[in-house]
């Protein structure tokens, strides 16, 4: 199963130049850092934020003050030259030479592909620089706008190259100011989309798509209306994907996706698409909530990214601290689907910063949340393999603490595993109803591969009454039998 590192490549080889006391691009990483991005247990590495930035967006985000707010409250030192401008105003698909260009890509693609890693790139679908190539070649691909557009909505309209178009937006938020908005029914659009991400394809593994619900054609008519002109037959992404996938058959799709869209993007060809409905339930509602979502189709889990922070979210270690962190760690390492780890979620680091910075702030290391996920990482590959099932934790009258923990079994031809967690801070008892028939007539042992405890249960008993579990608040069970 697919397990993502997201690497933001600008700080990270700003900080590896630091280290080593040169300046360091993609070609020339030394070996022992490309081993320590891919620990035991991850399989992908994305690189966010390669390609080339615009000039436009930079001069756009330093006259902006909300957005240099933003800046100094996550780097309180911040400078202009500490601002790069933003990874998704993307100037041109082109590798930033800053950051050793086509060639330090391909360097890095060969160095992963030598450690058994995939790699994944970005890819903007919604919008692009006010100074992008299209907006001079390719005008039709972009939403229009007029003059008086510009003089009646100055904050919804950018003027380029003598021509007024639309600033990019998605339906719900004032526009983004330093985007210019695609037209998602352009004919031209679509086929210059087909192109791009065959570039991609020829230079990564897969391909994280932004916002990949922006040009679907029911959201993108209610977000533009007859500014979008008439809606093509079919939709976006049913168009796109195939006639990519006829150059690249096994490129992987990754999707963020929101507004609980990612049953629609999976049918329209997508691998995986984020599950931030489960990100919301973790942080916000109870064990209950949990279970009920992770009721859905397997098939639908499957093609889910788990995850507790990304670029767009604050720090896990600052939203679920302590042991929290770790119980929902836990769970989204050993469900179904794909995982999605951030650079620097394994410290503990809990500053958040924007995307337009080249820089963040020191922070200490947290070296025991480091050696948890030292140890969940490998746990979690063993974990999952074979047939995934939901367990249903029962309890007694006058004690309902069973409702508080999520339980599920892997079954393997030769392993089988059982993850529990607590997701309260009370401490939670109950009774789970184990799938193995098997079970009777012998001492059964379990080991627990967070912290190497063992445990002997009577088979008979395991096979009658299911497995008695008793955890404190946050606890957490992965074991294998």
């Amino acid at each position: 199963m697919t397990v993502i590192h997201e690497i933001n490549t600008l700080v990270w080889l700003t900080e590896l130049s630091g280290r080593y006391g040169r300046p360091v691009t993609l070609g020339d990483v030394p070996g022992e850092v490309w081993d320590s991005v891919a620990p035991p247990g991850v399989d992908t590495v994305w690189l966010m934020g390669v390609w080339e930035r615009s000039p436009a967006g930079l001069e756009i985000a330093l006259r902006d003050e909300g957005l240099r707010a933003s800046f100094r409250e996550a780097l309180p030192d911040v400078t202009d030259a500490d601002i790069a401008g933003s990874p998704y105003c993307v100037h041109d698909y082109v590798v930033d030479a800053s950051l050793g260009g086509p060639d330090g890509l391909a360097a890095a693609r060969s160095q992963l592909a030598a450690r058994g890693l995939r790699l994944i790139l970005d890819h903007v679908p919604n919008h692009v620089a006010p100074d992008h190539p299209w907006l001079t070649s390719g005008p039709d691909r972009l939403v229009r706008g007029t003059a008086d557009d510009l003089a009646r909505a100055p904050a919804d309209f950018i003027e380029a190259g003598g021509k007024v178009y639309a600033r990019g937006r998605d339906p719900y938020f004032p526009p983004w100011p330093d985007v210019v908005q695609l037209n998602a029914f352009s004919d031209e659009l679509r086929e210059a989309t087909v192109d791009t991400l065959v570039s991609i394809g020829d230079q990564a593994d897969g391909v994280r798509c932004d916002m990949a619900m922006l040009p679907m054609n029911d959201i993108f008519g209610k977000t533009w209306g007859d500014r979008a002109g008439t809606a093509p037959a079919e939709d976006f992404w049913p168009y796109v994907i195939p006639r990519v996938r006829a150059r690249h058959p096994d490129l992987l799709f990754v999707a963020e996706a929101y507004w609980d869209l990612e049953g629609a993007l999976q049918q329209q060809g997508f691998d995986h698409c984020y599950d931030k409905r489960l990100y919301d339930r973790l942080l916000h509602e109870s064990a209950d909530s949990v279970r009920t979502h992770l009721g859905a189709d397997l098939a639908h889990q499957r093609g889910l990214v788990r995850f507790l922070e990304n670029h767009d979210e604050p720090r896990a270690a600052a939203t679920l601290p302590g042991d929290r962190g770790r119980a929902a760690a836990v769970a989204v390492a050993t469900l179904p689907g794909a995982t999605l780890w951030h650079e620097g979620q394994f410290e503990g680091r809990r500053v958040r910063p924007p995307v337009f910075l080249r820089r963040r702030p020191q922070e200490p290391v947290d070296e025991p949340l480091r050696a948890f996920y030292g140890r969940l990482l490998p746990a979690a590959a063993a974990v999952r393999r074979g047939d995934w099932r939901p367990l249903t934790p029962t309890g007694w009258p006058d004690n309902d603490t069973h409702r508080d923990l999520l339980a599920w079994t892997w079954t393997h031809a030769d392993a089988r595993h059982l993850v529990v967690v607590n997701d309260s801070e009370r401490p939670a008892q109950a009774r789970l109803p184990l799938p193995w028939d098997d079970l009777r007539g012998r001492v059964c042992r379990a080991t627990d591969l967070l912290n190497g405890a063992v445990y002997d249960r009577d088979g008979g008993e395991l096979a009658d009454r299911g497995l008695f579990v008793s955890l404190e608040g946050w606890g957490c069970h992965v074991l294998k039998w």
